[in-house]
């Protein structure tokens, strides 16, 4: 008998390796899972969540308000561009290949063409048809350029400074809407709260008024009377709910989201201080050194001052540094050398008053950068003034109102307390309850106008900060 041998599959063999391959790099990955750290991810602010404060608003603005990254991005285009500017200082180097097929007539002297028919050989006129390989290495460097490369660099980082103090000015604008919306919205709801507690003091007269009526000592038209100041207080009341969802809506869109998302807030009162503590010449000298949009404009001034010396460098000449090497043949071994290198002098004579024109240009543009400079000075001076007449107003109005709500909040009681007995008409109590409501929201008006207006003198003096902290 024949013994039979088995043989080994050599497919069988190829699956098994891939197999324990695939199993082996398997059990690494899960090793270095297991092992590496898992980075734990800060925990976005969700307006759901809870209650936001105006810290959490100003940070929830700058993460996702897209004029943000509008401003961002400008600053990045803006150092991309003094990259471009920097170009001119290294060396431009290139490869050039190519390949043409071509036949071309070529102009003999005279003298040649005779020369060629004497000697019995005539010198052909048509050079080609032939093929031409090529292939080389081209180097230039810019030597000297009369100051043109330095003065567009310094221009392009000018510019770039002027796109940063932008972005700051983009960043100072919004934390001041969120300043201002924040504070609109709490001032919404404390005055819903007002228009309820009015509505309830409403319904405790018309009570009040139909126990009388009941028993006798007024008329039907004192219950009418009140009536109609409780249909006013609810209509009060559905005005300032409106009021306070349009300024959730509006905080909202300030913090770049949806104006329809659910929105709760913190109103802790904040200290109130009189606006006399900074010194108001002290306040006008920092915003001349302090806001984005004055030194936006020097470096404006600055930009358009490189500009002039740019267009200077257009009288003088430019020297450039100039090597090339490659090889040439009409077949695609490429057997014969070119290689050339040199300087070369450019120095434009006449341009057709090109250069006088664009320098005289130059020089007007820094002029009226240096004029708009002047007059933004002024008009952020009168800022800061305004700014601070009206800081100070409301302080003062917040004084004047809190004797005011009490003065009314004893006038409603000795107003009711009059009626109760008998002494007073339904017109004094009424009288009193509009001038206890109209006490209770100037004061809450008064309040959180001071906040929008020490944020915006603190704008005006451009000290807004991130994390809104005046």
């Amino acid at each position: 008998m024949i013994p039979v041998h088995k043989v080994a599959n050599p497919h069988k063999k190829i699956i098994d390796i891939v197999h324990s391959t695939i199993l082996f790099f398997g059990l690494i990955v899960i090793i270095v899972g297991f092992t590496l750290p898992v980075r734990a991810e800060s925990p976005k602010v969700d307006p759901v969540d809870k209650p936001l404060s105006l810290h959490d608003c100003i940070k929830i603005a700058l993460e996702t308000n897209p004029i943000q990254k509008s401003a961002m991005m400008g600053v990045l285009a803006a150092k991309e561009a003094a990259g471009e500017a920097k170009a001119p200082y290294y060396p431009e180097l290139g490869l050039q290949t190519g390949y043409a097929y071509w036949q071309q007539h070529a102009f003999l002297p005279s003298g040649l063409s005779s020369l060629g028919n004497l000697l019995g050989h005539p010198i052909p006129t048509i050079v080609g048809p032939t093929d031409d390989w090529k292939a080389g290495f081209r180097a230039r460097y810019t030597l000297f350029d009369s100051g043109e490369r330095r003065a567009n660099y310094q221009s392009a980082l000018a510019r770039q400074g002027v796109a940063e103090e932008e972005r700051a000015r983009v960043i100072q604008d919004l934390v001041l809407g969120v300043h201002q919306s924040f504070y609109g919205l709490a001032a919404a709801m404390e005055t819903f709260t007002v228009a309820e507690q009015n509505l309830i003091r409403a319904k405790d007269h018309l009570r009040l008024a139909e126990e009388r009526k009941a028993a006798g000592a007024v008329s039907q038209a004192d219950v009418l009377r009140v009536q109609v100041e409780k249909a006013n207080a609810e209509l009060a009341l559905v005005r300032a709910e409106n009021l306070a969802r349009i300024s959730k809506g509006s905080l909202n869109t300030v913090m770049g989201l949806p104006a329809e998302r659910p929105l709760v807030i913190e109103t802790k009162g904040e200290e109130i201080s009189s606006p006399n503590s900074p010194d108001l010449s002290m306040a006008l000298n920092q915003a001349t050194q302090n806001r984005p949009e004055i030194k936006a404009a020097l470096k404006r001034i600055e930009a358009q001052q490189r500009g002039v010396q740019a267009a200077k460098s257009a009288y003088g000449p430019k020297v450039r540094a100039e090597a090339s090497y490659g090889r040439r043949d009409t077949e695609i071994s490429l057997r014969d050398e070119e290689w050339l290198a040199g300087v070369s002098i450019e120095w434009p004579l006449f341009t057709g008053f090109f250069r006088k024109h664009h320098l005289t240009r130059a020089k007007a543009e820094v002029s009226k950068e240096e004029s708009e400079t002047k007059q933004l000075l002024l008009k952020v001076r009168q800022e800061v003034w305004t700014a601070h007449a009206r800081l100070k107003e409301s302080f003062e109005v917040i004084q004047t109102a809190k004797v005011l709500v009490q003065d009314a909040q004893e006038s409603m009681r000795m107003a009711k307390e009059r009626y109760e007995a008998g002494a007073g008409t339904i017109s004094d109590l009424l009288d009193a309850q509009t001038a206890l409501v109209r006490a209770l929201s100037t004061q809450v008006e008064a309040g959180w106008d001071y906040y929008i207006a020490r944020a915006v003198f603190q704008r005006s003096i451009g000290k807004m900060q991130e994390d809104g902290k005046l």
